[in-house]
């Protein structure tokens, strides 16, 4: 017994000091050989047979050169890596992934995925509870993309020919998938806050023609939420579709530290014709699983369709009846439905908990920045994204500055994102700024992992040390002509790291 409690404590030690890329460690690794033994007893009664295995001679020394060449990446997986949307998958989704990657089945339909397909009916539904649905219609799918592609097909199918809208701050996906679908599309300019303009979309309304109104639950560039709440007062007095595009923040709902608007909106989430929301940002899962959920399951009409081919195994519900894409992973299911056993979709559980942090993470960080005379801030982070440049005489002069801070941040294993926004969503914070250009070049962080709560007060001393380094050496043309009694305040200590 001692020694198991040593080995247990040892396999947690491990875990909280992981290096490198997040490997997987002994213990995890111990219970997949454990979990692959049971796999395979369970289909211990066939007869053996000869597995042909070409190149297996040379396998290891294959997977040695890929490991090699998978060097050549951001360190995602790292705290120091807050850039893009980009968050590690669980040990447990990664390997429930491998174990059913084993069998390799096809979720299109029970023929070829029998188990995972009832894994997948599972764990949707799991997180169509997290919105208050119990009666709805829904699948994984490749991802974000896909899962608004079949949301706004379906909204074609019942008003063909008219109008879908989203925010100018929606992502690009949206007017793409309007093209293809040969419908037409327009843009709701933003509020301040990057928030579609509930006015603008009132006054769009009146004059018709509108079916769906694409509200986004934080946006990409910067992880605003569009006010869900308040567009339903809209849908009250008016007859029109809401899609929700939650591929980013649907899993924000479970999170109790929001302010106000992102509190009600996505509290307001369920009352959505339609939902998108991507397991693999902040459902921590392997790329590519995404979900579209609908919320009355008539809808299934549209998909109706004959297969010569598939279909005839069981009279059951296929998956496949309801998906536009036809073969699926039925691993993706697996290592959600592993996942979600493991962290159930619960307030105040681990998982919530382990969201709240990367809330946390994004204002303590915009606590700093909007703090110091030097930055230049957008409005207040709604979930965990972070926008923020460098003060210049003119927005170009800070547009340039951020893409020297971006490079420079780097060279100290610290990775941000760039992104060009409006001037209007920084206007507060451009004072003394001369506008020469409509857009602004910022940083951009998405503060996804649990760790970059601890790991704040790293980051901001990354940036504070570039920044000061910039003022010393400087770092082209363009900081010549910055103000440095600004810049430099009498309380600036220099930060050497």
């Amino acid at each position: 017994m001692a020694k198991k409690k040593t080995a247990a404590r040892d396999g947690a030690a491990e875990s909280r000091t992981r290096g490198g890329a997040n490997l997987l460690i002994a213990a995890e690794l111990d219970a997949f050989a454990d979990a692959s033994r049971i796999l395979r007893d369970g289909f211990a009664d066939l007869p053996g047979f000869a597995s042909e295995v070409p190149g297996s001679v040379d396998l290891g020394k294959v997977l040695a050169q890929t490991a090699r060449r998978l060097h050549n990446n951001y360190p995602y997986f790292h705290p120091l890596y807050a850039g893009q949307m980009l968050k590690p998958p669980h040990p447990v989704a990664q390997l429930a992934y491998v174990l059913a990657m084993s069998i390799n089945p096809n979720n299109h339909a029970l023929d070829g995925g029998r188990a995972t397909s009832a894994m997948e009916k599972e764990a949707v539904a799991q997180l169509a509870a997290m919105f208050g649905w119990k009666t709805f219609l829904g699948h994984l799918c490749g991802g974000g993309t896909m899962a608004n592609l079949e949301a706004l097909w379906v909204a074609s199918q019942v008003a063909q020919g008219k109008t879908i809208v989203a925010s100018e701050q929606a992502h690009y996906t949206h007017e793409r998938i309007s093209k293809v679908l040969q419908l037409p599309f327009e843009k709701v300019k933003c509020d301040a806050q990057g928030r579609m303009d509930v006015e603008a979309l009132k006054e769009r309304l009146l004059q018709g023609e509108v079916a769906t109104v694409v509200v986004t639950l934080g946006t990409t560039a910067t992880g605003a939420v569009d006010p869900l709440h308040e567009i339903l007062k809209l849908r009250a007095k008016q007859n029109f579709r809401i899609h929700s595009d939650a591929a980013y923040g649907g899993y924000f709902a479970l999170v109790e530290n929001l302010d106000a608007n992102a509190r009600k909106a996505l509290a307001a989430t369920g009352e959505s014709d339609s939902i998108a929301i991507d397991p693999h940002k902040h459902g921590l899962q392997p790329y590519g699983c995404g979900c579209v959920l609908f919320k009355d399951p008539a809808v299934g009409r549209w998909y109706r369709h004959n297969s010569p081919y598939t279909y005839f195994s069981s009279n059951d519900f296929h998956l496949g009846e309801i998906s536009l894409e036809c073969s699926r992973p039925g691993a993706a299911a697996a290592a959600l439905w592993a996942t979600q056993k493991l962290l159930p979709l619960v307030k105040g559980g681990e998982f919530a908990r382990s969201l709240a942090k990367g809330r946390e993470a994004a204002s303590a960080l915009y606590s700093r920045v909007s703090a110091d005379d030097r930055f230049v801030t957008s409005f207040v982070p709604e979930l965990d994204v972070v926008i923020f440049g460098l003060r210049a005489e003119t927005v170009s002069a800070a547009s340039s500055l951020a893409r020297d801070l971006f490079d420079a941040a780097a060279k100290r294993d610290l990775h941000l994102a760039l992104v060009e926004l409006p001037v209007k969503l920084l206007e507060n914070g451009l004072r003394g700024m001369q506008k020469d250009r409509d857009v602004i070049t910022c940083l951009r962080s998405a503060l996804m992992k649990p760790e970059h709560l601890e790991w704040v007060d790293r980051i901001w001393e990354i940036l504070l040390a570039v920044v000061e380094e910039k003022i010393m050496w400087g770092f082209g043309a363009e900081l010549q002509r910055i103000n440095y009694a600004i810049l430099l305040p009498a309380t600036s200590t220099h930060c050497c790291i």
